[in-house]
């Protein structure tokens, strides 16, 4: 058992990866608890596409790939809330119009560039075990970021997210706190784009956090299980990648997928069985007429 833990971390690259998914998956999950329980999972699929043509045009112009997607994540944070803050478009609808645009401007972009077929795959699916010494750095210090930001705004943005009227009555700046968590969700998108890939990111944004919400009932708590659902998911996906010879990034979501399944399944309270079991035992203790 020592040899097979141990046998991986023997190469540097696994090591880079094994720290770049544990870091990344913290950070999606905590930043994906608001996802949740704002019901903005769409958001999500739609910012991972978004940051296409911010990587189209930074592979064109040979700059850093990352600074592109960063860039383009922002403004298309900044534009969903431009067009909601009037309450004339639901985020919903803007999300879907920017999601298609930026998509169709992403593919067109990407489709005049000749070799993009081997160059730009890794950012469609990911590439965990190519992540540099740069790489980590950029992740851990846009990560730290990320979640510094949760911290100091925890309480503003909780009652944004949950009670608009009351945020307003409190003259918090409501807007501003919008764009602050979409600006959020932009960054963590980006982050994860080497470890997963746009493809799959929407995946570690939510189902670490739907799990959780499954087993918590607070928001600190929801967190900090989502956290470590997400780093264990990342760590247990690693391996099996390592071991399977499968992409790392699918491995990742598909054993954070089945942590759900099983939360499903047998959360208290929640969990179907416990719900089976509960209507079960009221039909037992229930007098005969």
């Amino acid at each position: 058992m020592m040899e097979i833990l141990t046998q991986p971390l023997m190469y540097g690259f696994m090591q880079r990866g094994m720290l770049a998914s544990v870091m990344v998956g913290i950070l999606c999950a905590v930043v994906g608890c608001y996802v949740v329980l704002r019901g903005m999972a769409y958001l999500g699929d739609a910012m991972s596409h978004a940051i296409l043509p911010g990587v189209a045009v930074a592979y064109i112009l040979k700059g850093e790939i990352l600074i592109g997607a960063l860039i383009a994540a922002i403004v298309v944070a900044l534009g969903i809330g431009f067009f909601t803050r009037r309450g004339t478009i639901k985020e919903d609808t803007a999300i879907g119009i920017l999601f298609a645009a930026t998509l169709s401007l992403g593919v067109a972009l990407i489709s005049t560039i000749k070799t993009y077929a081997l160059d730009l795959t890794h950012i469609l699916f990911g590439n965990v075990l190519g992540v540099s010494d740069t790489d980590l750095i950029l992740i851990a210090v846009l990560g730290a970021v990320v979640l510094l930001t949760i911290v100091l705004l925890y309480k503003e943005l909780l009652v944004v997210s949950f009670d608009p009227v009351l945020a307003a009555t409190l003259r918090l700046p409501v807007e501003r706190l919008k764009n602050v968590l979409l600006i959020l969700i932009a960054l963590a998108v980006v982050v994860s784009m080497q470890t997963v890939g746009v493809g799959l990111v929407a995946a570690m944004l939510v189902t670490p956090a739907a799990t959780a919400y499954l087993l918590t009932r607070r928001l600190p708590a929801m967190m900090v299980v989502s956290a470590a659902l997400g780093a264990l998911a990342s760590i247990i996906g690693l391996y099996l990648s390592f071991y399977l010879n499968i992409v790392s990034g699918a491995a990742v979501v598909l054993t954070a997928t089945i942590f759900f399944f099983i939360a499903y399944l047998f959360a208290p309270q929640r969990g179907l069985i416990w719900n089976v079991l509960g209507r079960r035992n009221a039909v037992a203790s229930a007098p005969a007429e």
